[in-house]
């Protein structure tokens, strides 16, 4: 046959037999990456630089590739807090098990961290950043996400409102920029910033929100990096980024929680003899004959040992090209005090998907929440206190109010006297249903033709339906005189977002630059409904009140430009700058858009030549930021327009049979217009040894102008003598130290040591339109008397300082009663003898945290201190006197606190400085051990982690109340946090 005839055929035969052989040393790769202590890495970054794929690791930490080459394969391994890891491994045919282990790199300035409407090298952030990761959370029982950082950022304090279940916390970011508006940050979920504010029915909106389903938070604290959010950003900004579905495999995580709760501390109270003593020694007959013999520790009665159990799944895996992840949580939680519980059940999905070859990006985030709340009066936590020891718990007659004793005046209850704290608990219903949805599609498109050049479009909601009642039967002391009480509530919020920006992300390597610009739209509209309904007796056959209208509408509207540009030279060089244009319908037309601008610079200075082969120093970095915030959250929707409000049912007018509403004008101001907060930060990013030891230091300070501020104003100018305008000032200045330290990294075991210091000072500058050193803003409402408040705004003072009367000693140093400094020398005991002393807000903030690790051991704890803080206590100030525990007026006995035996007061002192305690503290928050078995099923890719949590381990104070941690600085009636003991087994497949 002709040679030129079979040439064909050779060379298909050829190729076949290559192809073949190709397809004969193909190989599947299966791997894991984990950590120096063999856990997991979940959402690790795998990159085949050989074949450009990329591959995300599993909640297993796993991975798998197929259909591989024979031979030499490059790999790269990156994740936030960890070193990249860079190696070649070889891949033999068929199956190639590997096992990846990352070091640990906790300065990790190479990492990418989320900031507004973006991301961002964090080696190249020109503001005041900061970001924690899963891997360094509060480990326990957290019902709500905000304690899931406590004490882990410098500048930011976290206060938990008590031991309620689902309590809600007090959040500030460098103190907060207001007297009267918002302090809170903006909370902004996955692109979805939360409006502030309740939700009825539940004691906290952010506990609807699972914090098992969350990845990082992020922290936007100067005004470079807060900016870009406008009129929303003086108080500062959290980013919560939530946990999203794999490439590869699939993967089902199981962990469950089972806690018991104890109190932890109590109010120091007089004991029943002690009591006795008292009043037989200082009683009148008629006293001494209301005394029990009961030994009756009402506090004991209405706390008790509280369970809960916390239970989550959730499922990360990939249907044809489009990832996914499905969590699902149940948590059914009990109060120390008595009735009281939180059950919340949670479901969620995430859909990640890409099309037309990674180019179209699509992010859809889902979650719903079902709360169910029975809440606990927590009157019983006052009258608990106050409550006579000398009197039992039940009588004999269970016809006279349910069988608990009540103090009784005339065969009913006496109207001034406390009541059966048991009672309260159990003769009232408070319920409350909750159902919350947060969702949102966010859309990215990288053109085709110019792929640098993005679309993002966000659209997104925030729903809540809430409604409750409470039930108070005719037999229960409390609405004896009114047949018992029935109320009901009901609350619809639709909160929707539309955001629209174009990114634009260029390399230019021939001038050694990068451009980053962004520019976008957005539009926010939040609505709420609230029903109003009739307060009838028990029975329901009587109105004790009804409203004037059936439901109210209030809402608002903000419209908003923005613009952001990053321009970095030779990776040395950084300049930013932002601007946002905010328009709101909370203010008039002649003041309704703010304009937000910020500017910001970085110089790295380790990538400079003097310092670029200096091997022990990791990181070296100089930040100078500036820029101007807004703050419009706690103005009210409609304060520029005239107000009137309607009368009730009893102040109605009569003309002739008719009985007509009165509609009262409120005093207003129509330009009125928002707080607005000026910045300069400067800061210097540190790395030693290989980032052993590595941190920040950052300076702050803020100037806040046209605060609202009440100021008196002249008669017949207003519909009030006194009106809400903005004419206050106030200066923040602050420094923050954030230090970690890896003195221990071994192959076995490492030891990672984290502090954070914060010290702040803020003091109001103005108050008034003219000129006045001694106006004073009084706040801080105190019990005990009428109309008390205890603290004030002053000019050159903190706010909320407290303003009392200097307390005269004898020479044993127990206080004088009635006998105060004459500070004025005018020989006259008056108000203007009284001064501002000593504030709520402590001077320094530490956090402390440590994780040591032994091959498949792990203990972590973190520990927080508040120096230089004060608290009025008023528990002791309104029942620390004789005429309180014999009270003759009212004909009834009260407990007192043992500081009543120090001070021997006969009539309250409530504007003593005596009360003013200082309230400095040490705690630990927490210390956790945990042990994982890894592989516990035989041929089986499930693995197990078992952990023990002791949540409130100790308090360190001088402080004698409840607990030294109290967010507006007075101590009454506070719920308190329980010391709680937490197992959790944790199960992957």
């Amino acid at each position: 046959m002709n040679k030129q005839l079979l040439r064909p055929f050779w060379t298909l035969n050829l190729l076949l037999g290559v192809s073949a052989s190709a397809i004969a040393q193909q190989a599947t790769l299966q791997g894991r990456i984990m950590d120096q202590k063999g856990s997991a890495l979940v959402g690790a970054t795998v990159r085949f630089e050989d074949i450009q794929r990329s591959l995300s690791t599993t909640a297993n930490g796993d991975f798998s590739l197929d259909r591989l080459q024979t031979g030499k394969l490059r790999l790269k391994v990156s994740m936030v807090g960890y070193a990249t890891l860079d190696t070649l491994i070889q891949v033999k045919e068929g199956r190639n098990p590997l096992s990846l282990y990352l070091k640990s790199n906790t300065s990790a300035l190479e990492e990418v961290v989320v900031i507004g409407y973006g991301t961002q090298k964090k080696s190249e952030l020109t503001g005041s950043i900061s970001t924690v990761s899963a891997k360094d959370f509060q480990k326990g029982q957290i019902t709500s996400p905000e304690q899931l950082i406590m004490g882990k950022v410098p500048g930011v304090q976290i206060t938990t409102s008590g031991g309620q279940p689902g309590a809600g916390s007090t959040i500030r970011i460098r103190t907060g920029a207001s007297l009267n508006a918002s302090n809170d940050p903006l909370i902004v979920v996955d692109g979805i910033p939360l409006a502030g504010g309740s939700v009825s029915g539940v004691a906290n909106p952010l506990s609807l929100i699972n914090p098992n389903d969350i990845e990082t938070f992020t922290i936007l604290k100067d005004a470079n990096a807060t900016a870009i959010y406008g009129s929303r950003a003086s108080n500062g900004v959290i980013l919560i980024t939530t946990k999203k579905g794999s490439r590869s495999g699939t993967q089902i995580n199981f962990s469950t929680q089972n806690s018991l709760a104890t109190v932890a501390n109590k109010v120091k109270l007089l004991n029943a003899d002690q009591i006795r003593d008292y009043v037989n020694t200082n009683g009148s007959d008629a006293m001494k004959k209301l005394l029990g013999t009961a030994n009756t520790d009402w506090q004991d009665v209405i706390y008790g040992n509280a369970f809960t159990t916390d239970n989550n799944v959730n499922i990360a895996s990939k249907a044809g090209n489009m990832p996914y992840r499905i969590s699902a949580g149940y948590m059914n939680q009990d109060g120390v005090l008595k009735n009281d519980n939180l059950k919340r059940t949670t479901a969620a999905l995430a859909l990640t998907p890409k099309f037309l070859d990674n180019h179209l990006s699509l992010d859809v985030n889902v979650r719903g929440t079902w709360s169910k709340s029975k809440f606990a009066t927590q009157d019983a936590i006052g009258t608990a206190i106050q409550f006579d020891p000398t009197q039992p718990v039940y009588v004999d007659d269970e016809n006279s109010f349910g069988g608990y004793y009540e103090w009784i005046q005339g065969g009913k209850p006496n109207p001034n006297a406390p009541r059966n704290p048991l009672a309260l608990l159990d003769l009232r219903k408070d319920n409350g249903d909750v159902f919350r949805s947060i969702g949102n599609a966010k859309v990215d498109y990288s053109f085709h033709f110019l792929p640098e050049l993005h679309a993002n479009l966000n659209v997104g909601y925030d729903l809540a339906r809430s409604k409750g009642n409470t039930f108070t039967p005719a037999i229960a002391a409390r609405n004896f005189n009114e047949g018992g009480e029935r109320t009901q509530y009901k609350t619809d919020i639709n909160n929707k977002t539309l955001e629209f920006y174009l990114k634009y992300d260029k390399e230019l390597p021939a001038i050694k630059s990068n451009i980053d610009a962004t520019l976008g739209y957005g539009y926010y509209k939040n609505s709420s409904k609230v029903y109003n309904f009739n307060r009838t007796n028990a029975e329901g056959d009587k109105i004790l009140n009804e409203p004037t209208r059936p439901f109210d509408r209030p809402e608002n509207l903000l419209i908003s430009y923005y613009g952001r540009l990053i321009y970095t030279y030779d990776n040395r060089y950084v300049v930013s700058g932002t601007l946002r244009s905010d328009g709101s319908s909370r203010f008039s037309p002649d003041n309704r858009w703010g304009y937000f601008p910020s500017v910001g610079f970085t110089w790295r200075a380790k990538n400079e030549g003097f310092l670029k082969e200096v091997s022990s120093v990791s990181e070296l970095k100089l930040r100078l930021s500036y820029g101007k915030t807004g703050q419009q959250d706690g103005i009210a929707n409609y304060s520029y327009l005239p107000n009137y409000t309607i009368s009730g049912n009893e102040s109605m007018y009569r003309f002739g049979d008719e009985y007509f509403y009165l509609n009262s004008p409120v005093a207003y101001d129509q330009d009125i217009r928002w707080e607005s907060t000026t910045t300069y930060n400067a800061g210097v990013d540190f790395g030693f040894a290989n980032n052993l030891f590595y941190g920040s230091i950052d300076y702050y300070s803020k100037k806040t102008k046209d605060l609202l501020s009440t100021i008196p104003v002249p008669v017949g100018s207003n519909f009030s003598n006194f009106l809400l305008t903005n004419v206050g000032n106030m200066e923040n200045q602050g420094l923050e130290f954030n230090l970690h330290y890896v003195p221990v990294k071994t192959e076995s075991s490492s030891l990672d040591l984290g502090f954070n210091l914060t010290y702040n000072r803020s003091k109001v500058t103005n108050l008034t339109q003219s000129d006045d050193p001694n106006f004073i803003v009084e706040t801080g409402g105190i019990r005990g008397g009428t109309g008390g408040n205890i603290q004030a705004h002053k000019v050159n003072f903190m706010p909320n300082s407290f303003n009392v009367f200097q307390q005269v000693y004898d020479e044993q140093g127990h206080p004088v009663e009635g006998v105060y400094v004459d500070r004025n020398g005018d020989g006259v005991i008056s108000d203007n003898d009284r001064y501002l002393y000593k504030s709520p807000l402590p001077k320094y903030l530490l956090g402390f945290t440590a994780a040591y690790s032994y091959k498949k051991w792990s203990a972590t704890t973190v520990l927080r201190a508040n120096l230089d803080n004060y608290v009025y206590d008023n528990v002791s100030s309104n029942l620390g006197s004789g005429a309180n525990v014999s009270d003759q007026a009212v004909l009834v006995i009260n407990n007192a606190t043992v500081d009543f035996l120090n001070t021997n007061f006969l009539l309250k002192q409530l504007q003593s400085d005596y009360y003013i305690k200082n309230a400095s503290f040490l705690k630990m928050d927490n210390v956790n051990l945990s042990y994982n078995l890894g592989k516990f099923i035989r041929n089986s890719n499930a693995s197990m982690s078992i952990s023990a949590t002791v949540q409130n381990v100790f308090t360190i104070t001088k402080y004698k109340g409840v607990d030294p941690e109290i967010s507006n600085g007075i101590d009454d009636r506070f719920y308190p946090r329980p010391r709680t003991y937490v197992v959790g087994v944790n199960v992957s497949f």
